[in-house]
């Protein structure tokens, strides 16, 4: 076990924590994959032929100039050689700075793309987007889930970081704004949970393919040699975690598990502050979003994430 389950006041069942991640994830990596994010990635000077340039850009501006260790330490899975490859050149080509106002810019157009126009300034996402930057603010409150010892911001970098920024004005940008400071809340637990677990990053990312989450090609994204891999397979199988085929045993299995139910605890906070009907009035909400994020095309079926499309 990690530890004993957390006590939360107002909790929201894990079930709807889990599920907002879910509905929220697909419309944060919009940014990552979208014609409009490359276009805005090129006019700042980085190499488009490949995804990781911008992505690298977009998702670490909010820490700053950051370099190699402290972007790969906030990343986790991605090998220190493949972020040095891509940090700190980020900073060469554009200030942090410049970067956050361009992946804006990027999610205005890409929003107005994929969501359409008549959704992007209806009522409903603007509902949306209200609930949504309610949860995101408990996130940067010292202390808002003191009772469950989980404090906000506090031990969460890239949540931190991104909770400190600006809100924009337009609903459409607060509710993707929203969206990233809970999933980066959310990733920043899980890091929580696979250290406890004693999982180092490319453990994770094995054993996470141990149970079939995706198939093993699609890790190698991550930037992992083939030599890091079968080392970290061979630590598993000595701990009992994966079998002889490099399938995950039940211990393994086990251990995954819990390591998801950490994480959904350690990303509840923001949902309980929120509450359980303000939950579900958001989960109500974000169904058509998520459709047309879904239904873009953009996203890939496959994922290092392990859900179904993004």
């Amino acid at each position: 076990m990690l530890g004993g389950p957390i006590v939360r006041e107002n909790a929201v069942e894990s079930g709807r924590v889990r599920q907002m991640w879910h509905l929220l994830e697909p419309l944060h990596a919009l940014l990552y994959y979208a014609p409009e994010a490359f276009d805005e990635a090129a006019a700042l000077g980085y190499d488009t032929a490949e995804r990781w340039p911008s992505y690298f850009a977009w998702r670490a501006a909010p820490l700053g100039a950051a370099g190699p260790v402290r972007v790969a330490s906030a990343f986790y899975s991605f090998s220190p050689g493949m972020v040095a490859r891509y940090v700190p050149a980020a900073w060469e080509t554009a200030a942090p700075a410049e970067v956050l106002a361009a992946r804006l810019r990027a999610v205005d157009r890409t929003y107005r793309t994929v969501l359409g126009e008549e959704a992007v300034t209806g009522p409903g996402l603007a509902e949306a987007a209200g609930l949504a930057r309610r949860a995101a603010e408990a996130v940067g409150v010292a202390g808002v889930s003191e009772a469950a010892g989980t404090g906000g911001a506090a031990g969460r970098p890239l949540a931190a970081a991104n909770a400190e920024l600006p809100w924009p004005e337009a609903p459409h940008l607060v509710l993707w704004q929203a969206a990233t400071v809970l999933r980066e809340h959310r990733g920043d637990g899980h890091l929580v949970a696979l250290l406890a677990a004693g999982l180092d990053p490319v453990e994770a990312l094995v054993s996470f393919a141990a149970i079939g989450a995706a198939p093993e090609p699609v890790f190698e994204s991550r930037g992992w040699s083939a030599a890091d891999w079968s080392g970290a397979r061979a630590r598993l199988t000595a701990r009992g975690l994966l079998d002889a085929s490099g399938a995950a045993t039940e211990e393994g299995r086990a251990l995954r598990a819990e390591v998801e139910r950490r994480t959904d605890e350690l990303a509840a906070a923001p949902w309980d502050a929120l509450g359980s009907d303000g939950a579900a009035r958001l989960a109500d909400l974000l169904g058509g979003p998520w459709l047309a994020a879904i239904g873009s095309g953009l996203l890939p079926s496959e994922n290092t994430l392990g859900i179904g499309k993004v």
